[in-house]
């Protein structure tokens, strides 16, 4: 998945909890994330100062397209999306989430829908070998 591709699934499927997310789809978001709130803080500190306006309009637009790809990561590795709770526990939290984000999703379907790896994108005659 290009970078483009995952950031119009991502938006698309802003509030789309069901399913599941690849790695490639979660970090170019998860980037894209990082791009934006750097845009945002540049801007701020040029036209607001000390304030942050517009990183906080940002937070607050991809707050939930955060929490939804989320979700599906959990749900490409086998977990619950309740589980995004364990990032309240302090630094613990997030490191078992920054291994189950970097971890290769279960091969084939799971309770949570089809593999993702195996259908194919928009535009995509075939799907692509799932290498090992």
């Amino acid at each position: 998945m290009t970078f483009p591709d995952a950031i119009r699934r991502c938006l698309t499927l802003y509030a789309t909890f069901g399913g599941r997310a690849r790695r490639s789809e979660f970090w170019f978001f998860w980037l894209f994330n990082l791009l934006a709130h750097g845009v945002a803080g540049i801007l701020d500190a040029a036209f607001f100062g000390i304030a942050s306006p517009l990183n906080a309009i940002v937070s607050l637009l991809l707050l939930v397209p955060n929490l939804a790809v989320g979700v599906r990561r959990l749900h490409d590795v086998g977990r619950s999306g309740w589980w995004l709770l364990i990032a309240l526990v302090p630094l613990l939290g997030i490191l078992v989430l920054l291994f189950w984000s970097v971890s290769r999703g279960e091969d084939g379907p799971n309770r949570f829908g089809a593999d993702p790896r195996a259908v194919p994108l928009a535009g995509q005659a075939r799907p692509w070998p799932v290498g090992r």
